[in-house]
């Protein structure tokens, strides 16, 4: 496990905004685990979505946020965050929260995966990679795009927030 130590965290942060409006404050989360996860609607690992849906109800109701940051910068997804929710609405019936289309690598890069970048040396290297954090904001996992969500692994490190 990584930890950000003495470090500022996420919830004393970061704000996204929403892709069906207004604004995700990590602070409003302060206390409960976060799995923030950069995808594309038109990847390989898009039928992910159905694996964070999953999770987000299997575990949301414990306390765990499944938070998707759609991204274009791997060249993968639609053109408009209206295409993004209607697409992710239709294939995945998603009701887990979303953020607007969002950089997440770069010089513009979200100030989340900036931080990430700078602080953990983590940024994503393709869609679909996993960040988790604690419920102070610390950064404790990542994992790549082949790692599905509902995987044995995540399971364990999410249930382990929620346990202490």
């Amino acid at each position: 496990m990584i930890t950000m130590g003495q470090r500022a965290t996420a919830q004393e942060r970061f704000h996204f905004a929403s892709i069906d409006g207004g604004d995700y404050a990590m602070d409003d989360w302060r206390g409960q685990p976060v799995l923030v996860v950069n995808t594309a609607s038109l990847c390989g690992f898009t039928p992910q979505y159905e694996s964070l849906q999953t999770l987000h109800e299997a575990y949301g109701p414990q306390g765990l946020i499944v938070l998707a940051v759609p991204s274009n910068d791997f060249d993968q997804e639609l053109g408009s965050e209206g295409d993004v929710r209607d697409f992710c609405d239709a294939n995945f019936n998603l009701t887990l929260p979303m953020t607007t289309i969002t950089h997440v690598r770069g010089r513009d890069a979200h100030p989340f995966y900036a931080w990430l970048r700078d602080t953990a040396g983590f940024q994503p290297n393709w869609n679909f990679n996993k960040v988790l954090l604690d419920g102070a904001g610390r950064m404790i996992a990542t994992y790549g795009s082949n790692v599905d969500p509902m995987s044995a692994r995540i399971r364990r490190d999410v249930e382990a927030l929620l346990a202490g």
